[in-house]
């Protein structure tokens, strides 16, 4: 009876300890792949070094959003300010942007400072609330704007 009772005893401990192995193999292997974004002032006190790629989130300035084509069928050029309401960066990309990315909403951009303090973008994502509200029949969605 006492073999039995030790024998459960290793068996528990060790199953324990694999289990400790595996979580922290997974939280160590997991850490570098989650995704996190700086706002412009985390951006700035940090001084990211040029060329090193990262992550900003914040606030698309109002009157900032301008798109201009590069031909009709190809990608456009775009460029906002993006703000996190003390420090202000100026993004530009070349691309699809996103249909929900409008002035005041938020955005999270991913790319690369450029030596001048500008922002590269290689990709764009909007940011949207949790409130849905259906449109009427036969309305524009608020966020379905025109450019210039």
């Amino acid at each position: 009876m006492l073999e039995r009772i030790g024998a459960r005893r290793v068996l528990i401990l060790a199953a324990l300890a694999t289990a400790v192995i595996v979580g922290a193999f997974a939280v160590t292997n997991l850490a570098s792949s989650t995704v996190y974004y700086l706002t412009p002032s985390e951006a700035m006190a940090r001084k990211i070094p040029t060329g090193e790629t990262v992550r900003l989130g914040g606030l698309v300035k109002i009157g900032s959003l301008s798109m201009k084509p590069i031909s009709f069928h190809g990608p456009n050029d775009f460029e906002f300010v993006i703000t996190d309401g003390s420090v202000d960066i100026r993004v530009l990309g070349r691309g699809a942007i996103p249909g929900l990315l409008r002035e005041g909403a938020g955005a999270v951009v991913e790319g690369t400072f450029a030596a001048d303090g500008t922002f590269n973008a290689t990709q764009v994502i909007a940011k949207h609330d949790e409130v849905y509200t259906a449109p009427t029949a036969g309305a524009t969605p608020a966020h379905r704007t025109s450019f210039p």
